[in-house]
């Protein structure tokens, strides 16, 4: 079979303003093109669409992930084209990749086989600036930071506080801890600083949940950076910095509009991981979609501890979104992993291996169900080395939890390959849900409550316990009067612990919070859990590798 980028540089693609017009009816006048295949919709375009009813939201999640993934960006593509290729009126909505994993691990993030979003070296490489837009204008507001207090510290910033971390789109684990300003008076007060990877900033955020000019504005002036000496929050607004970053953002604010392999249009804008941010594409790209097509499929990253959680809890609750049904993609060769089996033994044929997996797709479907209270349809994606009896195998179980599952080959067959599930989710949109929506925990439950609630009601932990530090912080952000925000866990994707080698459905373990971080403008508070970072590192054989430029031009190796 042909290689992700050999089969996205032999397709044949319909101009960006074609696919605008002819599924969505979006005239050229209201396009910004990036070239011949991807384009921005005009902020006021959308804004214009604001009276519009909204269509029904599909969200794809996913069991906890093999390190390789288990294709769930690759099956959001394949429902969407096996819905267009059935006369739906839709659109996918997905996250930017990052160029973190694209050189890291992953080799790219646009889908894979023939269900991919196209242009795919575009996509994955830069695609329309907005990352670069994001780590200017983060960056921004680090230097001012620095420049303030070399020029007298008239808010009196106490610098051991500052929080604001410079961040840029690359797996660098040199930069999680640095010391800036060395070399004399000229060059400011010497302090410890570090990054962040671009995806797992505030900035990031703060762009995916904001709607309009005016709120990315107010909610970039929120931002707190530091405290002063005498305990007083310091914000980008004291530093003079929101306007100058709300105009780095501006034209990035737009969502970016591509399409599928098979011509349905999609929306790929912002991109914050789920382990280490909020995993989900903007509310503006989400919106908008849900104006402008009947059935949007949409996706949260990772599996639904982290992803859905995140969305339900944090994307739902600002924005007022739903999601109509939730479609969780399971993999054979997952469940064997959480069964016991070692990843390089996955091929073989083990039923009892499936049958032990389960118990991580169950507390997934038990979550989705009685927790967040949405009906789920699970996606089988199926891989050549999986067997009949062991796709059988998961059906049945799978059937046993009062859930649909429908296999799907839609990285080898495209749409067609999804047909089966796109009828199920059709079919399960149709009929009334026997479950009622919810968040986790409730507004008015304390931070700690908050964490201690996601903890044991979906990881089946036995308690939260606290660096001292990371304690004294929750506590301090209480009495300041963020305790009614959301909390954003960050934690590995492998396990519902915090420890990526407890498989299956573990409980009774500690979930042990290190740091905790505000995000005022975004609107939540992030806990960094166990040994997950915010800055990445490459593996011993990043796939940077292997990607090169021909003499002629050809970009290879993404995947």
């Amino acid at each position: 079979m042909l290689s992700d980028i050999e089969i996205a540089n032999a397709a044949t693609l319909r101009p960006i303003r074609d696919v605008a017009l002819d599924t969505l009816g979006i005239g050229e006048e209201h396009l910004v093109p990036y070239g011949h295949y991807k384009a921005k919709v005009d902020l006021n375009s959308v804004a214009s669409l604001a009276e519009r009813p909204l269509g029904r939201l599909v969200l794809v999640t996913a069991m906890s992930p093999t390190p390789p993934g288990e294709g769930k960006t690759t099956t959001t593509v394949g429902l969407t084209d096996a819905l267009h290729s059935l006369g739906n009126k839709v659109m996918a909505c997905l996250r930017e990749p990052s160029m973190g994993p694209v050189f890291g691990m992953k080799g790219g993030a646009a889908g894979g086989g023939y269900s991919q979003v196209v242009p795919m070296t575009d996509i994955n490489l830069h695609f329309t600036g907005d990352f670069a837009a994001l780590a200017a204008a983060n960056n921004l507001l680090a230097a001012l930071i620095d420049n303030h207090i070399h020029h007298g510290n008239e808010l009196d910033i106490d610098v051991r506080s500052i929080t604001w971390k410079r961040v840029l789109d690359v797996n660098d684990r040199a930069l999680r801890q640095i010391t800036v300003a060395l070399g004399g008076h000229a060059n400011g007060f010497p302090r410890e600083d570090g990054f962040d990877i671009v995806v797992a900033s505030e900035l990031m955020a703060i762009f995916c949940l904001t709607e309009s000019w005016g709120d990315l504005k107010r909610r970039i002036g929120d931002i707190v950076i530091g405290w002063s000496r005498a305990m007083q929050p310091i914000t980008a607004r004291d530093l003079g910095a929101d306007g100058a970053m709300a105009v780095l953002l501006r034209d990035a604010l737009a969502p970016n509009l591509v399409q599928t392999l098979e011509g349905a249009p999609a929306f790929v804008h912002g991109g914050p991981f789920a382990n280490i941010a909020h995993g989900c594409s903007s509310v503006t790209a989400t919106r908008t979609g849900l104006r402008l097509a009947d059935i949007v499929v949409t996706e949260a990253g990772f599996g639904a501890d982290l992803g859905a959680e995140k969305f339900v809890d944090i994307k739902c609750r600002k924005s007022g979104l739903r999601p109509d049904l939730t479609v969780v993609v399971a993999t054979v060769r997952a469940l064997k992993y959480h069964g016991g089996v070692a990843l390089a033994d996955l091929g073989t044929e083990d039923l009892a291996a499936v049958e032990a997996g389960m118990v991580n797709l169950r507390r997934h479907l038990d979550n989705i169900k009685n927790v967040y209270g949405i009906r789920p349809v699970v996606a089988i994606n199926r891989f050549p080395t999986d067997t009949d009896a062991e796709v059988a195998r998961v059906v049945d179980l799978v059937a046993a939890e009062d859930v649909e599952a429908f296999p799907a080959t839609h990285f080898v067959d495209g749409g067609a390959g999804a047909v089966d599930l796109a009828k199920g989710v059709l079919a399960a949109l149709d009929e009334p849900s026997p479950y009622t929506f919810g968040f986790t925990y409730p507004d008015e439950a304390s931070l700690t409550e908050k964490v201690e609630t996601i903890a044991t009601r979906l990881y089946g932990a036995r308690l939260v316990t606290w660096e001292a530090k990371a304690k004294r912080r929750l506590e301090r952000l209480e009495r300041d009067g963020y305790g009614g925000l959301p909390v954003c866990v960050a934690k590995t994707q492998y396990s519902f612990s915090t420890d990526p080698t407890s498989l299956g459905a573990p409980i009774g373990h500690e979930l042990h919070v290190r740091e905790v971080r505000l995000s005022a403008g975004a609107g939540f508070i992030v806990l960094v859990c166990g040994d997950v970072m915010t800055m990445p590192g490459l593996p011993r054989e990043p796939s940077a590798a292997r990607i090169d430029l021909t003499d002629d031009g050809t970009i290879l190796g993404l995947s």
